[in-house]
């Protein structure tokens, strides 16, 4: 069953940032990553939101994982740490 990696980012350090976004891409895409959303135009209709928003399609939640768990990606996540306040979620898209 597919699964969706949905974030939610607050930039604090723009150039950090795309240094992570830079680097990201190519790895989650390599690992199975589908890009459906990045830095879309979005209305927030309830509770406190981010600036920017992420949905990437894995073709299962055991993908999704290896993705964030992997080398390649927690050596290109450092970039985002302090640059910016994230949310991740992994979810299994329900039939």
């Amino acid at each position: 069953m597919p699964a969706l990696w949905i974030s939610h980012v607050t930039v604090s350090d723009p150039e950090a940032y795309a240094e992570y976004a830079k680097r990201a891409v190519p790895v989650i895409e390599a690992m199975g990553g589908e890009f459906i959303a990045r830095g879309a135009e979005f209305k927030q209709l309830e509770g406190q939101g981010a600036e920017r928003h992420t949905i990437v399609r894995f073709p299962d939640l055991a993908s999704a994982e290896a993705c964030y768990e992997s080398p390649a990606y927690q050596k290109t996540v450092a970039f985002a740490d302090g640059a910016s306040e994230r949310s991740l979620t992994i979810i299994e898209v329900s039939a």
